[in-house]
């Protein structure tokens, strides 16, 4: 109806670009416009100032030879001063756009490996940018933002890395177990070391008690019974210990079984060794 009367009506961010007689005339802005149609002018068609987006995804090879998948996020918008040139100069803005993105990753991903490219994104998100800028700047558009969001490498490679992650993180567990195993075992032979040398210290001070106790017992023995030497006395008492000794294996339950010669000849015998061997060490 509004056309029928020679006017029309532009919405808010947006842009009409009017012709008269096929050739270009003006942009007209946001609002109710008079076109008097009878006079040759008419609407070519209408351009958003709003801000887009477009999502490229671009497939190429590392320096590594790795390929992988480059996704990028464009957002642009048409320049309302130069609202023209973005109508008549580009027929398809988003394949336009696509076409130096493409070109761009093309050229900057093969100079890095596949480590360098997720570390160096946004040097490469820059180039992509400041080449879209130049290049679209000549037809009415603005280049706000661009973000390199995705690198996907090949599905394979990618189970690659995981594996080889997990490799580096079971032998760096490993270590750590096993050097933990190592201060477990050296403080263990410490604490063994340390408790054979208490017990050894325990032995020795029993022996020495014991060669002490038998001293005095002889001493004692042989002042108070006249006629009789050390030897007797040695002899008595170690026959005495043999026989608490025999006593006492035989009372527990728990021992094992004990073979000894135990005739009266095997008792001098023995008590001749114990005491021998009693005389060495108190010398010694």
């Amino acid at each position: 109806m509004g056309q029928a009367l020679g006017c029309i009506q532009v919405d808010q961010s947006t842009v009409a670009i009017r012709e008269t007689f096929g050739r270009f005339d003006d942009v007209l802005q946001p609002g109710c416009h008079c076109l008097p149609w009878c006079l040759g002018s008419q609407i070519a068609g209408h351009l958003s100032l709003r801000l887009q987006q477009l999502d490229v995804r671009c497939e190429t090879k590392t320096k590594d030879n790795v390929f992988v998948t480059v996704v990028a996020s464009i957002q642009y918008r048409a320049l309302a001063d130069k609202a023209s040139d973005a109508f008549y100069k580009l027929s398809n803005t988003r394949e336009q756009i696509q076409a130096y993105v493409f070109d761009v990753i093309r050229a900057s991903v093969p100079k890095l490996d596949l480590d360098s490219t997720f570390e160096q994104k946004n040097d490469i998100a820059k180039a992509v940018e400041d080449e879209l800028e130049k290049a679209m700047s000549a037809y009415g558009y603005e280049i706000v933002q661009t973000l390199i969001v995705d690198i996907e490498p090949d599905e394979h490679v990618k189970r690659a890395m995981n594996e080889i992650n997990a490799a580096a993180r079971l032998r760096v567990a490993a270590t750590e177990k096993a050097e933990a195993e190592k201060i477990l075992q050296i403080k263990r032979a410490e604490g063994d070391a340390e408790s054979k040398y208490l017990a050894g210290l325990g032995i020795a001070r029993q022996r020495q008690a014991i060669v002490d106790g038998l001293r005095d017992s002889v001493l004692a023995f042989a002042e108070n019974v006249p006629g009789t030497t050390s030897k007797d006395v040695m002899d008595m008492v170690l026959v005495t210990q043999y026989f608490d000794t025999m006593k006492e294996i035989g009372a527990s339950s728990k021992s094992n079984s004990v073979f000894i010669p135990h005739g009266p000849g095997a008792v001098k015998d023995i008590a001749s060794q114990i005491r021998d061997g009693l005389l060495q060490a108190s010398q010694t």
